[in-house]
């Protein structure tokens, strides 16, 4: 059964950290029901749902994917970017360690965001951003390549993370909304989609995304592919430049 990690939002989650958006209003009580309905859709296809020790001192702490990153059967702890998001650091390791899986950590001076790494087939695409450096991508790659995956190192400075501005789809096209993407070239097969809210997709079975309800052409782009598209709103993570991927870490067994 594929498990599925998560933690509830902060009641502090409009404190978040920003780096391209404008600060605007953000309704913790709604994105905890935007959040109950994100963990739901899991829930209801089988997965696993297993939520990490709630830390509501940390206002980023529901972006999971930042701090754990699964490879088959390891997982990588990350250092965060962002001084402020380090004290999620502790819940995250225990999580990590009771996975059962192996785990690895980045270290000082590297620093590794989950949301700058996108995996497709063997490829590890990471970004090079304001929350990523050359001394963590350095560290993921000793720790990958033995293991037989390529990692290849992708420039990121017009959105947060990697996959703020790509993701993939189950047969492995990177999808992204093109002026966020710094260079589509770098990818293998790049599709450019009509929304910015629609580059961010993940997936939950070989014919099937989940992605969110503030892109309705890109959902139909999707759909004449001949995918299932599951739609939920994250608007108050979209706000906090967060988005359907970096609610979660999925483990796929």
């Amino acid at each position: 059964m594929p498990r599925l990690l998560v933690r509830r939002p902060s009641p502090r989650l409009a404190d978040g950290e920003l780096t391209h958006l404008e600060r605007v209003p953000v309704d913790p009580e709604l994105a905890v029901r935007q959040w109950r309905g994100y963990v739901d859709v899991f829930r209801g296809r089988g997965w696993d749902v297993v939520e990490i020790e709630p830390d509501d001192a940390q206002a980023d702490g529901v972006f999971v994917e930042d701090a754990l990153i699964v490879f088959g059967d390891l997982v990588v702890l990350c250092r965060a970017g962002a001084e402020s998001r380090r004290g999620e650091a502790t819940t995250a390791a225990a999580a990590a360690r009771a996975t059962g899986l192996a785990v690895e950590s980045i270290e000082e001076p590297g620093t590794l965001d989950g949301g700058d790494v996108l995996k497709v087939g063997r490829t590890v695409y990471v970004g090079a951003s304001s929350r990523t450096n050359a001394a963590g991508i350095a560290q993921l790659r000793a720790l990958l390549e033995p293991r037989g995956w390529d990692v290849v190192e992708i420039p990121v400075t017009r959105v947060l993370h990697l996959k703020s501005g790509v993701t993939a789809l189950p047969d492995g096209t990177v999808v992204g909304f093109a002026p966020l993407v710094d260079d589509p070239s770098l990818f293998p097969v790049f599709l450019g989609i009509p929304e910015e809210h629609g580059t961010a997709v993940v997936v939950l079975d070989d014919a099937t995304v989940l992605m969110s309800d503030d892109a309705p052409r890109t959902a139909a782009v999707y759909r004449e592919r001949g995918l299932e598209v599951v739609t939920v709103p994250v608007s108050e993570f979209e706000k906090l430049e967060g988005c359907v991927t970096c609610l979660s870490v999925r483990i796929r067994d």
